[in-house]
């Protein structure tokens, strides 16, 4: 059975007098363990998708099934549960609070989820996941004492913080340089080759969606391609010669909260 089914989505929203069909049809399976970029232009109504496949919205129509359940058939509790428990966020912008250290930024889906676990482990589990992204003694830093690079690796922590079975990331590489976006790239695959989370990643960029093994291309609120890709791995020595625009002061970004477990 795929981790996630969608038969005929369609998503129309209403402004004012006119109606913008965003989705228009869009039936596709995603297996357990695939890494599926999906591609197209602003407008394509990729986002629109990644946010049903998120809960964070529903579809006007249509079927949605997440690891053998109907999304449309659940209430509003359970649909927060399966965004703070099994899937993990990565937005374009960070997200994250600005004046909490990146250890507290990582632990808050804890803290929201309910679970009753204590502080120490709450503590222990943050740390761990900071680790893992590379961070580890970023941990006390302030995202205003990091940069853009940096700060996204806090965001994909947080996404993992409650070992999610899927990671949606939308545009995770935007705000970030090449070589930086390279580094954040290698990051995804590890955890899709390495720990066998399925990955969702969307992107405008051919060179970003070529790490998955799948590639999906919308336009229109529809699905136009659908192809199997060799997952792309970029060599250290490539990666080296790639051209030096880093983050070297902290990205001073605007920051917007968004609370997933809620």
């Amino acid at each position: 059975m795929p981790i996630i089914s969608t038969r005929e989505l369609v998503k129309t929203y209403s402004l004012g007098e006119v109606e913008v069909r965003a989705l228009r049809g869009v039936s596709i399976d995603i297996e357990s363990g695939e890494f599926l970029s999906v591609i197209g232009p602003s407008g394509s109504g990729k986002s629109t998708f990644m946010h049903i496949l998120g809960c964070l919205d529903r579809p006007t129509s249509g079927q949605y099934v997440l690891e053998g359940k109907d999304v449309s058939k659940l209430s509003k509790n359970e649909l927060a549960v399966i965004r703070n428990r099994q899937i993990g966020f990565v937005f374009q912008g960070f997200n994250l609070l600005t004046r909490t250290s990146a250890l507290d930024n990582v632990e808050l889906p804890l803290l929201y989820g309910g679970n009753g676990m204590k502080t120490a482990e709450r503590r222990q589990r943050a740390q761990e996941a900071l680790k893992e992204v590379g961070l580890a003694d970023r941990a006390n830093h302030h995202p205003n004492q990091m940069s853009g690079g940096q700060q996204q690796r806090v965001a994909i922590a947080r996404a993992l913080i409650n070992e999610p079975s899927i990671v949606l990331a939308d545009e995770p590489t935007g705000n970030l340089d090449s070589r930086t976006s390279v580094e954040v790239m290698d990051i995804f695959q590890a955890l899709n080759t390495d720990r066998g989370i399925t990955i969702l990643l969307i992107t405008h960029e051919q060179a970003i969606a070529e790490y998955g093994s799948r590639i999906v291309g919308f336009r229109d609120g529809r699905i136009v391609a659908d192809n199997q890709t060799k997952a792309r791995r970029i060599a250290r020595d490539e990666m080296a010669a790639l051209p030096l625009d880093v983050d070297v002061e902290p990205a001073n970004q605007p920051s917007v909260t968004t609370t997933i477990g809620a």
